[in-house]
Parts: C-alpha cells; structure tokens; sequence
C-alpha cells in the first residue's frame, strides 16, 4: 500500500510539476501555465521568505526602485499583474497611489496577498484559511484599500484603458504566451498611462553573470528546496526560466511591438534584475 501511495504521489508530481525534460525549454511547455499555477499555489506559504533570504533582502529595494521609476503618486491607479503575495502591491500602497488592484490565477497567493494587507497572522505552511469569496474573480477590498481579482493576466477581466498603471514583479516570463500578456497590459491603460515590469535579467559583465548563475543554478535551488518544502520542481524551474527567457534588448521590442510608444530599461544590482517602463500615448 505504501509503495502505491509513493507511485500516485510520483505521477501527481510528473503532470503538475518540472521533469528535466520540461526544464530544457521551460517556455516551450505546452501546459505551462497550468504547471506554472500549481507550482505557485504550492509554494505561497513560503514565497516571501524564499524571496527576502535568496535576494538577500534586495527584492524590496528592487521593487521600491520600480515603484519610483514608473512615477507612481496620487491619482494613480494600478493593476498589479501576477501580484503573487502582494509584494509589489504594498509597495505601490506605501507610495499613496489612489487605488491598486491585485491580481494572480493562483489562489493561494492571493490568500495570502489579502491576509497580509488585512492583518492576519502569518499562515502556516500548508494551511488554507477561509477567503470572502471563492469565484474566479473575487473583489474585496481591505482595509489598506487594495482590491483582489483571482484571473489570468492573458485574459484580464477588465475593460479597455481602466488604469494609470500596469505592472508585474517577476511574472511575465511565467506567461503562457509572452506577447498576448503584454498586449493585455497595454489594452487595460488609458492614454498616457505607463507599465512597468521587473524582471530577472542575465548580467553583462561576463565574470559576475558566471558567479551569478553559478548561484541561480546550483546553490539557490537545493537551499531554497530545503526551505520550502516544495515537491512541484518549482525552485528548478525559476531559475530554468531566467537563463532561457528574453533578452533585455528582446524585451524592449516586444513591448513597442505590443504597442507600447517608449521604452527604458535600467539594470539594478548589475544587471541582476531590469526595471521596464514603457509608456501608451
């Protein structure tokens, strides 16, 4: 009985997580995004701390740099793509934006995402505590004045140019099809609003970007395996999906293709990750 239990654990693990065949070209998956939201769901009790541990805490200067990039104030509002724990979203809050809202198609990020903003005691992991709505969209605001929709960033329930502000932390190369979620980011701005994305990018200077991905590569999977608990595969395949995504100079002609007018990339902690801000006539 045992051994059967084993065997339907392992098969669970091979249609839902990353076999080493699935990590040679990650972003070719067919069912990427499927895996991509199971993988998230599994990992969301620990996300946070995985992040602030790896980055050495840099993902919140990272994230504080982008907010100021973009110019994000008063006035603006602000549809935070793949918002995965809320991260970025608190973030834009802190810079007195006139509303955000949250967005992600796994659900126990987003659990976690408005308990945090509603001041909840951290959830335990593996812990599923109770949510004001279970339907695929699912609004609410809290007492922070974020709202929370449960959606796909390729199909976003929204309607043409309903915000100032696009942005994502380190999701858009978990999209199933790069350009359709960029061409969604430009369709929900109204005219001369701005998107901005953070995202891991591959170091210039030859003899960091080795030391970098010896890091990614090597250290950052097993540790943080450790830390996590995880069984999805999912800190083999974030690292899989830095080194085969998009370059800097791809990214930007994606965005103008996807009909963006401008667009600056600026490189942070040498080159780590990049700030994108592009911006809709």
């Amino acid at each position: 009985m045992r051994n059967k239990r084993d065997e339907e654990k392992q098969v669970e693990r091979s249609e839902t997580g990353w076999t080493n065949d699935l990590l040679e070209s990650p972003h070719d998956a067919p069912d990427k995004a499927r895996r991509v939201r199971s993988m998230f769901n599994a990992i969301a009790p620990r996300y946070e701390l995985v992040n602030r541990v790896f980055s050495g805490g840099r993902d919140a200067y990272w994230r504080r740099r982008a907010v100021g990039l973009v110019g994000a104030g008063a006035g603006d509002d602000v549809l935070d793509i793949a918002c995965g724990t809320g991260d970025f979203s608190r973030t834009f809050l802190k810079a007195k934006v006139g509303s955000v809202t949250g967005c992600d198609f796994a659900h126990e990020m987003l659990v976690r995402a408005r308990g945090a903003l509603a001041g909840k005691p951290p959830v335990a992991p593996g812990e599923t505590p109770a949510t004001p709505s279970e339907s695929p969209v699912a609004r609410g605001a809290t007492p922070a004045g974020a709202r929370w929709c449960e959606c796909d960033a390729q199909r976003l329930p929204f309607s043409d140019g309903s915000f100032s502000i696009t942005s994502c932390a380190f999701g858009v190369r978990n999209f199933q099809q790069l350009g359709v979620g960029l061409s969604e980011m430009y369709r929900v701005l109204c005219p001369n609003g701005r998107a901005v994305i953070l995202e891991f990018s591959k170091p210039k200077n030859a003899l960091f970007r080795g030391m970098y991905e010896l890091y990614a590569n090597r250290i950052m999977p097993i540790a943080a395996t450790v830390i996590s608990g995880d069984k999805s595969g999912a800190y083999r395949y974030l690292p899989r999906s830095v080194v085969s995504f998009a370059s800097v100079e791809d990214m930007c002609k994606l965005l103008k293709k996807s009909g963006f007018a401008q667009v600056r990339a600026t490189p942070l902690t040498l080159g780590v990750v990049t700030v994108y801000v592009a911006s809709r006539d």
